[in-house]
């Protein structure tokens, strides 16, 4: 595979910090909802329907995205969503019952999928051949920015602040970034409107299938362990809840690691084999967080999941590209419905599972997860597939669905 150079100019280091700022608010918002639930005095099932509602807001932003490129730009619209998810956040910070906290974060949803699908349909635009380099680039930093939110979220609630503070910095994040952009005469690019418009002109293959499963799975590991790990440090491990909701800064840690790690290994062996290490790496990790009583013990356990967790997604969808009979386009539009499905439905059911028998014990739902995915993709690691000479063509345009949109991590270049 030929070798490409990566050039990071102005507009390049906005972009970058237009999906840094989104990357604080993902990270940042899921270990303040189990604080939420306590404020709202709900159980752990209604108070993951935040989960859903996030979800929900980043598909139907992605759904829309295509439309309202066409209608509005792109530039104008990744603004728009900017301010919007800056908008979202400040009206959690005032509002308190569930159905405006919940109206609130479907805002943010769907503003923070318009930021971030259009950074990375920008990203590729601009650098044409060092797309793919420039999108894992991104979402790199936006995973190092996601771990300090949590620290930052967590020392805020330890100054008796509460969680909303904390959060606000990316609200205060985004005038600034607008500021820089106008000192700069930053103009976002009018590249071509995002793949996975077009029609379906064949039925995907079986083998397709079996890599949407498993990003449904991985995906509920995700969001599952985003949202309610927290609760898990306090019921088991004797952790405070700053410290719980801090500590989950060691799982973005340990993903951000693992992704830069992970795309080395990535080019020397075949992408099956490589997600079902991963998933090996989870379950290990897991198994010492689960099974831990003392704080630092159960962290550590969480950096080890990180590191597996965090070549899920690129993996899965490379996979889903490469298996999708030459539709790459279709292939992942139709995945953005798997990560919409873990979403949405995932944290509610470990949420309800935890109301009847506890979280802790609840919490196994994740290795349940873990154990589906490595069973769908299993046959799938079977087979002989050259690595490092597959196609990137499709893989860029991400279409809706994806709130941490991971970006293609199989080949760094530059």
């Amino acid at each position: 595979m030929p070798r490409h150079t990566l050039t990071r100019d102005r507009l390049t280091w906005i972009v970058y910090g237009q999906l840094a700022i989104f990357g604080y608010w993902l990270y940042g918002f899921g270990p303040a909802v189990p604080l939420l639930r306590e404020e709202q005095h709900t159980s752990r099932a209604v108070a993951s329907l935040h989960g859903t509602a996030l979800a929900v807001g980043s598909v139907l932003g992605g759904l829309a995205l295509p439309w309202l490129v066409r209608r509005y730009g792109r530039a104008r619209l990744m603004w728009v969503g900017q301010f919007g998810l800056a908008g979202a956040i400040l009206g959690l910070w005032m509002a308190r019952p569930l159905p405006a906290t919940l109206a609130c974060v479907v805002a943010g949803g769907i503003a923070g999928s318009l930021v971030a699908n259009g950074a990375v349909i920008a990203l590729t635009a601009h650098h044409g051949a060092a797309g793919p380099a420039s999108v894992s680039e991104a979402n790199a930093i936006a995973a190092g920015v996601g771990t300090v939110a949590p620290l930052i979220v967590g020392g805020a609630v330890a100054a008796g602040l509460g969680w909303r503070p904390g959060l606000a910095v990316a609200a205060l994040a985004a005038p600034g970034l607008a500021l820089a952009a106008w000192l700069l005469r930053v103009r976002i690019p009018a590249g071509p409107v995002a793949a996975g418009t077009q029609p379906v002109r064949r039925r995907l293959p079986g083998r397709y299938w079996r890599c949407w499963a498993s990003l449904v799975a991985t995906g509920g590991v995700e969001v599952c362990i985003t949202l309610w790990v927290a609760d898990v440090l306090r019921a088991h491990a004797g952790a405070s809840p700053a410290a719980a909701t801090a500590a989950v800064s060691a799982m973005v840690g340990g993903m951000c690691a693992g992704r830069v790690i992970g795309a080395r290994f990535a080019l020397r062996v075949a992408p099956a084999r490589l997600l079902l290490g991963s998933l090996a790496v989870s379950a290990a990790g897991f198994a010492v967080l689960w099974s831990a009583t003392v704080p630092w013990l159960a962290i550590g356990g969480l950096i080890v999941a990180g590191l597996g967790n965090a070549m899920h997604y690129p993996l899965a969808i490379g996979l889903a590209v490469d298996n999708s009979g030459g539709q790459p386009e279709v292939a992942v539009a139709r995945s953005s419905w798997a990560l919409g499905a873990a979403f949405g439905v995932a944290p509610f059911a470990l949420g309800a599972l935890a109301d009847r028998i506890g979280p802790h014990p609840a919490f196994l739902l994740v290795p349940a997860f873990l154990a589906a995915a490595a069973v769908a993709v299993l046959p799938l690691a079977r087979q002989r597939q050259p690595v490092g000479d597959r196609q990137h063509d499709g893989l860029d345009p991400v279409v809706g669905g994806d709130p941490v949109v991971e970006g293609d991590d199989r080949a760094v270049i530059g």
